[in-house]
C-alpha cells in the first residue's frame, strides 16, 4: 500500500484548487530530474530522505518505502511530514510506484538487498545499493562512476571506509603505482548500529576489495576500529600506500588535493587533515619501496544523523552523488539498456 502524506490530503480535501496548483508544480519541478525511492526508513533511509531534499539538483524523491505501519515508522512519519509518499508493504509497494520511478536507493540489508535485486531488474529500475550485498559493481562517485558500462543497472556503495579511502588511493596511484595499501577506519561506538557490529568482516573484506578494485591498489588491508570515547569523536581515517622509491610526493600531494575538492563537493564535511607524507619509522626495510601516510576526517552535516557520525553520513552522501552523476547521462543510459 502507498500512502499519500496526510497534510497534502487535507489541503486537497480543504482548498482542492490549492492542492491541484501544488501537484502540477511538483509534477513539472521533477519532471527533468532522475525520480527516486528509498527503500528502507532506517537511520540511512532517513539521513538520505533529507539531503535529496535539501540539495537534491537532478534528483528528485517520489517515495520512501519500508515494511511496518506509518505509527510504528519514525522514517516513514517523517516522510509524510515532508510531502513524501510513503509505502509500507515493502517490494509490493515498490511494484506500485515502478512507473514513476527511475532508481530505488536500497537502505535495508544485505540479505534483502539480494532479494529485492532481481525484482528492480525486472521492473527496470536501476539500483543504488549501500549494503554489503555488492550484487552490481562496486562505485565510488570521484573515481569510476563514468566507468560504468551502460547495461548496469545495479551499484554497490561499498563501505564507509571505502568511501572516505578509496578515492585518496586511487589519486596516489595515478602518480605511483600502489603495490599496497592499508586503511584504519576510526568511528564513534556511537555511530556503530547492530548492523555495523554485526559486519565487521563484511566491511574489513569488502573495503579492502574496493581498495584494489577501484582504489588501484595491488593488494590492500582494512581495519575498522571503535572508538567509545565520551564526547563521540568524528570519523577518521588512517591511509598507508605504498609506493615505489622516489615517488614524488608533490605531485602526490596535487593529486589528494585535487581529489579531496572533488569529494567535497557531495561530501562537505569531508577533510584532509594530515597531507601525504613519507613515513620513514617502519621498523621494517622495504626494496625500491616507500610507505606514504595520509589522513582524513568526515564530519556530517548533521540533517539526521549526529556529526560525529560522519561514517554514516559519507555514504548517503555518496549514494546522492552517484544518483546525481547519473541523472546527467539518464536518457543514454536507458538508451543502451533498450539496444
Amino acid at each position: 500500500m502507498v500512502h499519500r502524506p496526510g497534510a497534502a490530503m487535507r489541503l486537497r480535501r480543504n482548498s482542492p484548487l490549492l492542492y491541484t496548483l501544488l501537484s502540477v508544480i511538483r509534477k513539472r519541478w521533477s519532471m527533468d530530474k532522475l525520480r527516486t525511492a528509498i527503500v528502507g526508513p532506517g537511520n540511512i533511509g532517513t539521513d538520505l530522505m533529507y539531503k535529496i531534499l535539501d540539495r537534491g539538483r537532478n534528483v528528485s524523491l517520489e517515495a520512501m518505502v519500508g515494511i511496518y505501519p506509518v505509527e510504528q515508522s519514525e522514517g516513514l512519519q517523517a516522510a509524510q511530514a515532508n510531502g513524501v509518499d510513503v509505502g509500507t508493504d515493502g517490494l509490493a509497494s515498490v511494484r506500485a510506484i515502478a512507473d514513476d520511478v527511475d532508481l530505488v536507493f536500497e537502505a535495508t540489508s544485505a540479505k534483502i538487498h539480494e532479494s529485492h535485486a532481481p525484482t528492480y531488474d525486472e521492473l527496470g529500475l536501476f539500483a543504488v545499493d549501500m549494503t554489503p550485498a555488492a550484487v552490481g559493481p562496486f562505485v565510488a562517485p570521484t573515481v569510476n562512476i563514468d566507468a560504468l558500462s551502460e547495461d548496469v543497472m545495479n551499484v554497490n556503495m561499498i563501505t564507509c571506509g571505502g568511501q572516505a579511502t578509496i578515492p585518496i588511493v586511487n589519486a596516489i596511484d595515478q602518480v605511483s603505482s600502489v603495490e599496497y595499501a592499508e586503511i584504519i577506519a576510526t568511528i564513534s561506538s556511537d555511530s556503530a548500529g547492530p548492523g555495523t557490529r554485526q559486519n565487521i568482516d563484511e566491511f574489513t573484506q569488502t573495503t579492502a576489495a574496493g581498495l584494489e578494485e577501484v582504489g588501484g591498489a595491488d593488494n590492500a588491508k582494512a581495519i575498522i576500529v571503535l572508538n567509545p570515547a565520551e564526547p563521540p569523536i568524528l570519523n577518521r581515517c588512517t591511509i598507508y600506500t605504498q609506493v615505489a622509491d622516489g615517488t614524488d610526493l608533490d605531485a602526490v600531494r596535487e593529486d589528494v588535493s585535487r581529489m579531496t575538492e572533488t569529494i567535497q563537493s557531495y561530501v562537505p564535511g569531508y577533510e584532509v587533515i594530515l597531507e601525504p607524507m613519507l613515513k620513514h619509522d617502519l621498523g621494517v626495510e622495504l626494496e625500491e619501496s616507500e610507505v606514504i601516510t595520509t589522513m582524513v576526517e568526515v564530519e556530517g552535516e548533521g540533517q539526521h544523523l549526529p556529526e560525529y557520525a560522519g561514517n554514516l553520513d559519507i555514504m548517503t552522501s555518496a549514494a546522492l552523488g552517484t544518483a546525481e552523476r547519473l541523472a546527467l547521462d539518464w536518457t543514454e543510459r536507458l538508451e543502451g539498456v533498450v539496444r
